[in-house]
């Protein structure tokens, strides 16, 4: 890969009525993630749930790259393009989806750990990147779990979204202290630890 060229991410929140979870799943498991995975550029493509919060489910795709997402291969499956089951799930669930660009963690793809937090500051800019990065490793580096700690930018058009993204053997101290997040804290709208699926 590149010096130059960043690894991409597809990162999807979902909550979904009770009633729903299994045909949800189901779908997740046996079409949706399965024909990601097919698409050229997919290196990764790992479920997990929330133990304590919302929103309960969490899918990371690692790319090669953020263009793989407009690949031809890639639009021909979603979209517009998407089949009638994805439509009929995407169309019962909440979702956030975020995309962009690794900017922390080097070529580094999810690893396979035991826990995942995931701490999203929502609505700042580009120049607060480095800011971001500094808290976040501040908060969960020093911490004996944390095995990974990678940082995403996702462009919202009206702000940058930035994700913590840290792989830990177990769970990491309950609270965080907005301190240890840096000078960008009170941007921070969510700090949940998910499991693997």
């Amino acid at each position: 890969m590149p010096e130059t060229k960043r690894r991409g991410f597809l990162l999807v929140m979902m909550d979904c009525p009770p009633t729903f979870e299994d045909e949800f799943n189901a779908w997740y498991d046996t079409e949706h993630l399965p024909e990601r995975l097919a698409v050229p550029g997919f290196l990764t493509a790992m479920r997990f749930v929330c133990l304590d919060g919302h929103p309960k489910y969490l899918a990371m795709y690692d790319l090669a790259s953020a263009d793989v997402l407009d690949s031809p291969a890639y639009l021909k499956v979603a979209h517009a393009n998407s089949s009638p089951w994805t439509r009929r799930v995407t169309s019962r669930v909440r979702v956030y989806r975020a995309a962009g660009e690794q900017i922390h963690g080097g070529g580094a793809i999810t690893a396979a750990t035991a826990r995942v937090t995931i701490v999203r500051f929502r609505g700042l800019a580009k120049g607060d990147a480095a800011a971001v990065v500094a808290g976040v490793r501040a908060a969960f580096e020093s911490q004996p779990t944390t095995v990974q700690t990678r940082i995403l930018a996702y462009d919202t058009g009206s702000g940058i979204d930035y994700l913590g993204f840290i792989g830990a053997t177990g769970p990491h101290t309950p609270t965080v202290a907005a301190g240890a997040l840096g000078s960008h804290a009170a941007a921070v709208d969510l700090i949940n630890t998910y499991a693997r699926y």
